[in-house]
C-alpha cells in the first residue's frame, strides 16, 4: 500500500502531518507486510502522484480532498496521529477512517 501524506518537512522522525493548505513536502510511504519499506519525499504534489499512491492521509474531515477521490484514491483521516510512526501504526491497526461527507 502506498500512502501519501502532506507533511511540514522531509524528516521521518521530526516531520508531522499538516493540513493540505500548509504542506511543505509530500511524503510517500510504501507499506509492505506490515512495515514501511520506503519513504520518499516530493516537493510538489504532481511528482508524488506519478508514483501512484493508493490513499492519502489527511488531518481532518474538512480538508480539500475531492481531487484525490476523483483520481480514485482512498482518503483516510488521522484525527490525532501526526508523526509518520503513529500514522503507520494507526493504519496497520485500522484506526484511520474515511471522512464524513
Amino acid at each position: 500500500m502506498k500512502l501519501l501524506l502532506p507533511m511540514d518537512r522531509d524528516d521521518t522522525q521530526e516531520g508531522v502531518l499538516v493540513p493540505i493548505g500548509e504542506v511543505g513536502v509530500w511524503a510517500l510511504l510504501d507499506i509492505e507486510e506490515g512495515q514501511v519499506s520506503e519513504v520518499l519525499f516530493f516537493a510538489d504534489k504532481e511528482a508524488a502522484m506519478e508514483a501512484w499512491p493508493e490513499a492519502i492521509v489527511v488531518i481532518g474531515h474538512f480538508e480539500p480532498f475531492m481531487e484525490f477521490i476523483e483520481q480514485q484514491m482512498m482518503v483516510l483521516v488521522a484525527p490525532m496521529q501526526r508523526s509518520i510512526d503513529d500514522i503507520v501504526e494507526a493504519y496497520l491497526f485500522k484506526e484511520l477512517h474515511e471522512p464524513a461527507f
